[in-house]
């Protein structure tokens, strides 16, 4: 009977997204969906699916496994602090901060409410249950909208985040209290230290890892596990909760920057294996029959669903200050989800017995239906804005013939331009030719700040002064832009100085080295060069970012008739393409077609269709 409930249960793993995908339901995250199975499966309905040891043990490893994956969905480069640069206002992570420092006071009033009301009487532990943000339920909902890079999805995103952090290390302290061993608080601090030696352990060896890993290797998955038991046996030990160990270890593994082909690797073991039988199993041990026959627990239900959503609506006062009416109700509604954390926290506080069973199918029945509601009023809610549909921001800083006819020719569709020059003389010459150029006197630091020149994905210094172009492009970077592009035309420029700019990421245009090489292609290749000038056919580059088409081969792909895929980068490393080449998360395609089937192939395999 054991075997054939696991079974069941991996055969419902199976079918779910099969069925969703079947009948296109896409508005409900798939956790919920498999917790409404779990529910029809288990004893509230059917009761074909018993709990048992294994079943138990890989429900165990299915949470880990999905606290382990929240740890490391985090993007720390969002709070890293630029040197001599304030926080503004209006930033991600200060607005993502006020707006939950709003949700604690209230979901504070909301339990001491239903305190009062003699429905809930444990205050603290209903304030961190009204307070946690389902991660990856928001994660994924903004990149189908495409806005996880985004003002609004990093703020949606960094609330998120401190919805799953904060709610945990509470839940630690509540369980350390609550079970006797607040004299033993202090040794979580331990957990903390193993975390940080791990990390400063592991961080130059993770990258000689990375090029002796093999197929029967896979020393970076090796690695993940290592770190989610290590910290998960210390946790336990400590007296702290498995689930922040995990959380930890996700965050560790983050920090060591593992490449997109591991993280793919990881999030396919845990959401392609463990984590269904965390929600399944959740689903059976519901118990709706005694739920609803407890009149106490079904006069709960609604004043929880209402609770968790009021609980984020305030976060609308801080989204408003800087987006729209529509889309800041939008965003509070989305940061509602609360699933992952909900049911951990569920689990401690049963274990504690500081929770009835009853109460806890309460609790659990309300998330899961607040899961459903709150993504559907996001989609049908949230409006693209004018700056969501940009897909990169180029700033050009110097205008001169080379780099103005450049700024013309990128497809408006794809890059926003804007430039900006100390020249008087070339601002009048170009000022009725380019859109968006503005004159500024002095190009310095605060200068371009006030300016906006920072705020952007890619800056390219195009000043025929090398020395000029150099200072500015250290600018740029220090200011945290991603990529910057240089021009150095000096062929005696001492290769020093151009090798210390590459060091600090900046990269280098040499027009000298340009010019010779399409000179060479004129002689060797005159059809290539034609190919790359012309203004309607031409090579382009997608990143694969849908996971829709990673894993498939590329012979498989609906547009694949529309275009020609001449060169795949996987981890840097170039890979001839054939009919039967599997695609992975994060490669690199370099493809020729015409504009229009480039536009659709790009938005396809970055997910935005």
């Amino acid at each position: 009977m054991q075997q054939l409930s696991l079974l069941i249960v991996m055969l419902a793993a199976l079918i779910i997204p099969i069925i969703m995908a079947r009948f296109r339901v896409s508005s409900i995250p798939t956790a919920i969906a498999e917790i409404i199975t779990g529910i029809i499966l288990g004893k509230s309905f059917l009761n074909i699916v018993n709990p048992n040891w294994t079943l138990n043990m890989m429900s165990s490893m299915g949470v880990i496994m999905l606290m382990f994956l929240s740890g490391m969905e985090i993007n720390f480069d969002l709070f890293r602090k630029i040197p001599g640069k304030k926080r503004d206002s209006k930033s991600p992570v200060v607005m993502a901060s006020q707006a939950f420092g709003l949700i604690i006071a209230t979901a504070l009033i909301i339990a001491i409410i239903i305190s009062r009301l003699h429905l809930f009487n444990d205050v603290l532990l209903a304030t961190i249950i009204f307070s946690t943000v389902a991660l990856g339920v928001v994660i994924a909902t903004l990149k189908e909208k495409d806005i996880l890079q985004k003002p609004v999805g990093q703020t949606i995103l960094l609330t998120a985040v401190l919805g799953e952090v904060v709610p945990m290390l509470a839940l630690t302290f509540y369980a350390s209290i609550n079970g006797g061993n607040a004299r033993r608080l202090w040794l979580i601090v331990l957990l903390f230290l193993a975390a940080f030696v791990l990390l400063r352990r592991f961080k130059q060896p993770y990258v000689w890892f990375n090029k002796i890993s093999k197929s029967t290797t896979q020393l970076d998955i090796r690695l993940a596990f290592f770190l989610i038991f290590a910290l998960v046996t210390i946790a336990e030990t400590v007296g702290a909760e498995n689930i922040l160990g995990a959380f930890l270890a996700g965050m560790v593994m983050k920090l060591l920057q593992p490449s997109e082909t591991t993280e793919d690797r990881l999030n396919s073991i845990g959401y392609g294996f463990l984590i269904p039988f965390f929600f399944i199993m959740t689903g059976d041990r519901l118990d709706l029959k005694n739920l609803f026959a407890n009149r106490q627990a079904v006069t709960l239900i609604p004043i929880l669903v209402i609770g968790f959503i009021l609980a984020k609506l305030p976060t609308m006062i801080i989204y408003r200050r800087r987006f729209k009416l529509r889309n800041s109700f939008a965003g509070s509604f989305l940061v509602a989800t609360t699933i992952t954390l909900v049911l951990p926290t569920l689990e401690v506080a049963r274990n504690l017995h500081a929770i009835t069973q009853a109460q806890s199918a309460a609790f659990t029945l309300a998330a899961v239906i607040v899961c459903i509601i709150a993504p559907i009023v996001f989609n049908s809610t949230y409006k693209l804005e004018k700056a969501d549909l940009i897909k990169q921001k180029v700033n050009f800083i110097g205008t001169n013939t080379l780099t103005v006819p450049i700024s013309q020719q990128l497809y408006k569709n794809w890059y926003d331009v804007r430039m900006v020059t100390d020249n008087e003389n070339n601002f009048k010459t170009y000022n009725s030719q380019v859109k968006h150029l503005e004159y500024m006197p002095k190009l310095d630091a605060e200068s371009l700040e006030q300016g906006g020149y920072f705020d952007c994905d890619i800056i390219v210094v195009g000043f025929l002064n090398d020395h000029k172009s150099a200072r500015l492009a250290q600018i740029a970077k220090e200011h945290g832009v991603k990529r910057v592009i240089a021009s150095q035309n000096n062929p005696r420029l001492d290769p020093k100085d151009v090798s210390a700019l590459r060091e600090k990421g900046i990269e280098i245009f040499n027009s000298f080295n340009v010019q010779s090489s399409v000179l060479r292609a004129l002689i060797e290749s005159p059809l290539i060069l034609r190919m790359l000038t012309d203004t309607e056919a031409g090579l382009y580059e997608a990143t694969l970012l849908n996971s829709r088409y990673s894993g498939r081969e590329l012979h498989t792909l609906p547009f694949v008739n529309k275009i020609t895929i001449s060169r795949i980068f996987r981890n840097h490393k170039p890979i001839d393409p054939h009919g039967d080449t599997v695609l992975e998360y994060g490669d690199h395609i370099l493809f020729t077609g015409d504009r229009q089937a480039a536009e659709e192939v790009r938005e396809n395999l970055q997910g935005r269709k």
